[in-house]
């Protein structure tokens, strides 16, 4: 039965009121991401680094979401989003958020942080303040680091504007005079070579600088740019940047081989359409014109920015200045006493199921399980999915082992892992060297299932051991993002994920599993059904609850039935990082839904969903967020936490983060996102703090 508004109106769950435009969302979350980088209570150099993660988080978004919508709004300006919003529409409400996400990196850049840098005694010097050592230092570096291989171009008939590489350093001139050919177009282009530092540290001993005293790249070439045109007057050199189109598009049903495909559009990535142009401020307007003219740009797409147009770049320094007072307390993973005290992995998973939680836990046991399959001679196959992990990372170097040791192992890689795609086809190569069974899953899905199968003889008997997980196989980022893995050899389990790696490596019909939950198959329509279960409970008058960790929410029917849960009277908790479409608070729809996104040290990935079930409580960990790509267009993973201890440590890592009051944002029905803050006499609870604390060995 619908439900009905105050004037006894059915409540139509399609209305587009009730839906966030997800781009805007996600501006929002780099909002969030800013605002780390302004919170006192933060150490200094990591609030710089959170600057820088806003600005990368800010490229890929103009690379791949308002590439998007750029191509959408030129081949169906008429489409409607489930916000009611075209692509024009959204295109103008990204333009006028996006500008004042900018603004305010600057700011914080210029006003905030570089003050505070400088009373650390860490200084980024302008060009006005070099003293006559560092100048004649910085000039010797010019002639012998960057004259040689800096190719300016000067712009005339023969030589027409260059193409400019995604995201790179660029420098616009104009010039008067003419050169020894009596030419002069008033204008040329240097493009900075990517191998070049962006930043350089000047050396205390021979400039008498400081420990930390660092000049921009940009600064020395606009002091010394006249010497790369010798003769002439140079009037002015301006920054710009240009972002392309970076996302690509494979016809799954036009390509015979899908590495070949795959590495035809990498090609292109650097030169895709043009969607945004950063320009130094100071550029004067004709010059910008003369830009925006030759990339075809509109004035939406513009943005004049005060100071380096790549604040990525600052990232570098981090690493340069040994402070450990302004920097996060280093800490050691912790590792479970069921692997501390069994060295035989295998012999540890076979007495109780295993949960991992990174980075609070260590990920090398991941990787010992794998070492140990390798060398045991009672391992006959191991099955292993990557998305992203690297070339050089020793679960690569255990995968070869074990085939160089005779062992059957397949590996399904995805070489579609956007902006990993090149990684992945040198990684495909380097495991088909070594005899390795690489497949590349099943064509027009990506498969983002995170899943490990070794299969080892035990006396007579063959058993599956098993490792699955929310996260990528990748010890770097397993040091940064939370992410829960589950060691078993439970019978079902391994069944299920060899059936699964069976899919994913042959041809056949869609198997029944025990219990994992699989996209494109199970886990829409599970989670479905899980939430419904639960709208029965609470109409009949049990315990009834939903509690959901995600990256995003944005796919409708999941969002409706969540409505209709709330309306039924289901207290439904939702901590989603990123992006979240569904409105909470709207009286009649979803008063009884709270979503808030924990923004702290560690990128929080974790994908839980937890049912009340009438008092007999079920969690699953997924690889899937509550997107439609994840539950459509994907291979994914969801599996339960049966062990009543493990689902217990489970549940009590969220309810600590529903508890959290210092990096919790609370999301109302408008879009926007309030911060908590511990009251008067209130504990404070910070949730990755906690947690760390509580899992130190």
């Amino acid at each position: 039965m619908e439900k009905e508004n105050e004037i006894g109106e059915a409540i139509n769950l399609d209305s587009y009121d009730l839906y966030l435009n997800r781009e805007l969302s996600l501006l929002e979350f780099n909002q969030r991401v800013l605002a780390q980088a302004k919170d006192a209570r933060v150490p200094l150099l990591e609030r710089l680094n959170y600057l820088c993660i806003s600005c990368s988080n800010l490229d890929e978004f103009f690379e791949v979401r308002v590439a998007s919508l750029l191509q959408m709004a030129e081949m169906d300006p008429k489409a409607i989003g489930v916000d009611g919003l075209s692509p024009h529409e959204q295109l103008e409400r990204i333009s006028a958020k996006a500008h004042g996400l900018v603004e305010d990196q600057y700011r914080v850049l210029n006003d905030i942080l570089l003050p505070a840098l400088a009373e650390e005694n860490i200084h980024f010097i302008r060009r006005t303040e070099w003293t006559a050592k560092q100048l004649k230092w910085l000039e010797n570096y010019f002639n012998e680091e960057l004259l040689p291989i800096l190719t300016p171009v000067g712009l005339d008939s023969a030589h027409p504007f260059p193409r400019i590489l995604n995201k790179s350093l660029n420098f616009i001139i104009s010039l008067t005079g003419k050169d020894a050919f009596g030419r002069n177009s008033g204008r040329a282009v240097l493009q900075a070579p990517r191998a070049l530092p962006r930043i350089i540290q000047l050396p205390a001993d021979a400039t008498g600088s400081g420990p930390h005293d660092f000049v921009f790249l940009s600064s020395i070439i606009h002091a010394f740019v006249d010497q790369l045109f010798n003769g002439m007057n140079v009037k002015g050199c301006y920054q710009f940047r240009v972002t392309r189109n970076s996302d690509f598009f494979v016809d799954d049903d036009a390509i015979d081989d899908l590495l070949l495909a795959v590495e035809g559009e990498l090609a292109m990535r650097n030169y895709g359409d043009e969607v945004r142009l950063e320009i130094a401020s100071n550029c004067p307007e004709e010059t910008v014109n003369f830009l925006m003219a030759r990339f075809e740009l509109t004035q939406d797409r513009l943005y004049l920015v005060d100071g380096p147009v790549n604040l990525n770049r600052l990232q570098e320094i981090i690493n340069h200045v040994e402070r450990p007072e302004l920097k996060f307390t280093p800490f050691k993973p912790a590792v479970p006493p069921q692997l501390a005290r069994n060295k035989n992995i295998f012999a540890a998973i076979e007495k109780q199921d295993i949960l991992l939680h990174h980075p609070f836990e260590s990920f090398l046991p991941v990787v010992e399980f794998l070492k140990q399959a390798a060398a045991d001679p009672d391992v006959l196959a191991i099955k292993q999915t990557l998305y992203r992990t690297g070339v050089d990372s020793p679960i690569v170097s255990a995968l070869v082992k074990a085939a160089r040791a005779g062992k059957e192992v397949t590996v399904v890689i995805e070489l579609r892992a956007r902006f990993d795609e090149k990684a992945n086809i040198n990684l495909a190569a380097k495991l088909q060297e070594a005899a390795v069974h690489v497949v590349y899953g099943v064509v027009g899905y990506k498969t983002h299932a995170k899943m490990c199968l070794v299969l080892r003889k035990e006396g007579k008997k063959l058993r599956n051991y098993v490792h699955l997980g929310s996260g990528n196989y990748h010890p770097k980022t397993a040091l940064l993002y939370t992410d829960y893995g589950l060691f078993s050899c439970d019978k079902e389990l391994g069944e299920d994920v060899r059936r699964v790696f069976a899919q994913l490596t042959s041809l056949g019909k869609v198997t029944k599993l025990n219990k994992l939950l699989q996209s494109p198959f199970t886990l829409h329509s599970g989670l479905i059904e899980k939430i419904e279960r639960e709208i029965d409970h609470a109409q009949s008058g049990k315990p009834s609850g939903i509690i959901i960790k995600v990256n995003a929410i944005v796919e409708q029917q999941l969002t409706k039935a969540l409505y209709q849960a709330s309306q039924a009277g289901v207290k439904i908790n939702l901590i989603v990082r990123g992006i979240c479409c569904l409105k909470p608070g709207i009286p009649g729809v979803s008063e009884n839904i709270v979503v808030r996104s924990i923004i702290g040290r560690f990128l929080e990935h974790t994908r839980v969903y937890a049912f009340e079930n009438d008092g007999n409580p079920e969690i699953y960990v997924a690889s899937a967020d509550m997107m439609g790509r994840n539950m459509f267009k994907r291979v994914e993973t969801g599996f339960p936490i049966e062990n009543k201890r493990l689902h217990q440590r489970v549940r009590s890592d969220l309810e600590l983060y529903l508890k959290d009051n210092c990096q919790a944002w609370l999301l109302q029905s408008d879009g926007q996102y309030e911060q908590l803050s511990p009251g008067e006499g209130e504990e404070t609870i910070q949730a990755q703090s906690e947690l760390l604390a509580s899992l130190q060995n």
